[in-house]
C-alpha cells in the first residue's frame, strides 16, 4: 500500500496468526495499513529503513510484533519519531515473557507502548493505534465510542443470559 496510516512489522511470518487480530481491528475501523516482515537481528538494515522511511510515507503509527528476544520494537523506535506499539509474541522456553520484558524495559528516550503477550495484545495494539489516529479524526473517535458501547452491551447481554440460566436452574 502506498500511504498506509499504520505500519505493522513482524519479526517473522510465523507471527501472522497472532497479528491477524490487529488487522481485523484496523479493517473494522477502516484504517489503512501495511504488514511487513523484517527482523531486528536477521535484517537490521531493512528494519531501520522501514522505520526511518515510515513518516515520509505518511504512516502515523507503527506496530511491531516479535517473540523471543524481541528487539524489533526498540530498534524501530530508535529509528523514528512515530509512536511505536510493541506486541510480544508468545512461544519459546519463556512463553513470551522474554519478549514482553525486551519491549517494556526500553531505555529512557526510546518509548515503546507495550501490549499483552499474544492475541489480546495484538487486538489491543490495533485499538490503541485507532485511538491515536482518532485524536485528529472525529469520525474515527465516534466509531471508537460506538465500539466501546457495543462492548458494554455485550457484557449486559451475557449477564442477562446467565441470569436466565441461573433462574431456570434454581426453579427446576
Amino acid at each position: 500500500m502506498k500511504n498506509p496510516q499504520v505500519l505493522v512489522i513482524m519479526g517473522s511470518d510465523s507471527d501472522l496468526p497472532v497479528m491477524e487480530e490487529t488487522s481485523k481491528i484496523l479493517k473494522q475501523f477502516g484504517v489503512t495499513f501495511e504488514m511487513r516482515v523484517s527482523s531486528a537481528h536477521r535484517s537490521p538494515q531493512r528494519t531501520a529503513e522501514l522505520a526511518a522511511g515510515a513518516a515520509k510515507r505518511e504512516v502515523k503509527v507503527i506496530i511491531a510484533a516479535a517473540g523471543m528476544a524481541a528487539h524489533l520494537a526498540g530498534v524501530i523506535a530508535a529509528e523514528t519519531t512515530l509512536p511505536v506499539i510493541g506486541v510480544p509474541i508468545g512461544g519459546g522456553p519463556l512463553n513470551g515473557v522474554d519478549a514482553l520484558y525486551a519491549m517494556v524495559q526500553m531505555p529512557g528516550g526510546i518509548p515503546v507502548a507495550t501490549m499483552a503477550i499474544g492475541k489480546a495484545g495484538a487486538k489491543n495494539a490495533g485499538i490503541l493505534a485507532v485511538q491515536m489516529l482518532a485524536l485528529a479524526n472525529p469520525g474515527l473517535a465516534e466509531q471508537l465510542s460506538a465500539y466501546k458501547s457495543q462492548l458494554s452491551e455485550e457484557v449486559a447481554e451475557k449477564d442477562a443470559a446467565l441470569q436466565v440460566k441461573l433462574t431456570a436452574g434454581i426453579s427446576s
